[in-house]
């Protein structure tokens, strides 16, 4: 599941049920420099960008230790974290499958 815990959504019944939380945690700069490159935003995108630091992502820590006690939490704040995190997750998955015998 995925989501970007926007003032609509139902944050806290989604942590309540996450085992793991894979927070993107990407710099101002990183983000807008996509959102450019991606396509026109609307004002209000931009407002939320700007104001992300010191209302949204505040907001968001405090509901993962409130609501999502128990789930392992991985903060990523570049694409090599998030290269390296991928490349762990698919080496500790092989390790565990188990090979036919033939």
């Amino acid at each position: 599941m995925d989501g970007d815990f926007g003032p609509y959504d139902a944050i806290e019944v989604r942590l309540r049920a996450a085992d793991t939380i894979i927070f993107l945690d990407f710099a101002f700069v990183r983000c807008a420099w996509r959102a450019i490159r991606r396509s026109r935003e609307r004002l209000d995108f931009w407002l939320w960008l700007f104001r992300y630091r010191s209302q949204s992502r505040p907001f968001l820590i405090k509901a993962m230790r409130t609501d999502a006690p128990t789930a392992a939490i991985h903060v990523l704040r570049n694409p090599q974290a998030v290269r390296l995190f991928v490349v762990d997750v698919v080496r500790r998955h092989a390790a565990t499958q188990v090979l036919p015998v033939n």
